[in-house]
């Protein structure tokens, strides 16, 4: 598959750094490290040389020595090369395994940089690597994570993370909250408008025409007709009724553990789930080292891995850089998916249509 925009442009992937204690720089640099990936895209890091430079030594068996380009704006990033926006002081220090106040405002900064770039067209799409939510809160972030964050910045009234693998695509209700606040936090009018969100995006960002969504159950065997909970029969059932009068092809609800111990989520083009670990744990044990967090309903493209800082392994060379790989990739395929399907809206896609000429055959017409 070919990463080219309309006008034979590379894509410009911008690559937050995260955490500069976790192990965000390790799994960027093996990603980028095979430089035939470089012909695909051209990347742009937000964070420092110095921490790259650092983690770069740390790391072994790279095929060739890895010298980026460092530049003070995206605008000056170079094709083919590893670019990398000096956004950090110069001082930067570096403590791996640890979580700090240095590194969490320098997760902050990075982020805020891209966000700036992409908004301005300098970038066209946006991966980010793990930050400490805690940590970052302590600093004054003001966000339980990336999701909301962006939420604020594009000024959109709702987002639907989306956990994505070749496999398995997995959309929550409720995010980053307590798990105790869970049940009043749901709502029909919420789930009919994470299914629209899922819906769209399934249709726009992944080229599913029509896709087949299964909707999951908030309490055990899905209440057990009232038994163990009314949430589905007053709240979940009437809420996939409203989606499929509106034209979705919405399920449900599903008991969660029978739905993936029983494989039917191969059978759905995508699951929306309650709460977070609802559907996140299943995921994660089914597709956790392709697995990408996507975030559905963004003006902008926007993946992450779908691991966190992972401060116990980070500076041994030990992370697996197999989901950052794929959070560069899947950011790619959706940005080609949503300007073919925009165009095809538009009618700027010329589409041939095969001949539908009715020709003899036998000599005969066939009708």
């Amino acid at each position: 598959m070919g990463y080219t925009m309309a006008n034979d442009k590379k894509i410009i992937v911008g690559i937050t750094q995260g955490d500069g204690n976790g192990i965000g720089y390790e799994v960027i640099i093996k990603a980028l490290a095979d430089e035939r990936i470089l012909e695909m895209f051209t990347p742009v890091i937000y964070g420092s040389s110095k921490i790259f430079g650092f983690y770069k030594k740390l790391i072994h068996n790279l095929d060739k020595p890895l010298s980026p380009n460092v530049i003070n704006s995206a605008s000056e990033a170079r094709p083919k090369r590893i670019n990398i926006v000096n956004c950090l002081p110069d001082n930067v220090y570096v403590e791996p395994g640890q979580s700090t106040p240095e590194s969490a405002k320098s997760a902050m900064i990075a982020l805020e940089a891209a966000v700036r770039d992409i908004k301005a067209g300098a970038i066209d799409v946006l991966v980010t690597a793990p930050f400490n939510k805690r940590a970052m809160a302590n600093e004054g972030f003001g966000f339980t994570g990336h999701t909301e964050y962006l939420e604020k910045e594009f000024g959109v009234d709702e987002v639907c993370m989306i956990m994505v693998s070749p496999s398995l695509k997995v959309g929550v209700v409720t995010g980053h909250i307590p798990l105790k606040e869970v049940p009043t936090s749901i709502s029909k009018d919420k789930i009919v408008s994470k299914l629209k969100l899922l819906n769209a995006s399934m249709v726009r960002d992944f080229g599913i025409a029509t896709p087949k969504i299964a909707v999951l159950g908030l309490n055990p065997h899905c209440g057990d007709g009232g038994l163990l909970g009314e949430e589905e029969k007053n709240i979940i059932l009437p809420a996939v009724q409203e989606a499929v009068a509106d034209g979705i092809m919405a399920f449900g609800p599903y008991s969660p553990d029978g739905f993936f111990g029983l494989g039917n989520y191969a059978k759905f083009d995508a699951v929306l789930a309650m709460y977070h670990d609802q559907g996140l744990i299943p995921f994660k044990a089914l597709a956790f080292s392709e697995g990408v967090n996507f975030t559905a309903g963004l003006p902008i493209v926007r993946t992450s891995p779908d691991h966190g800082t992972a401060y116990e392994m980070a500076g041994r060379d030990e992370a697996d850089p197999r989901s950052m790989m794929a959070s560069i990739f899947t950011a790619m395929d959706v940005f080609n998916a949503r300007q073919r399907h925009d165009d095809l809206e538009d009618g700027k896609l010329n589409v041939k249509l095969p001949d539908t000429e009715i020709k003899p055959r036998g000599g005969k017409i066939i009708e």
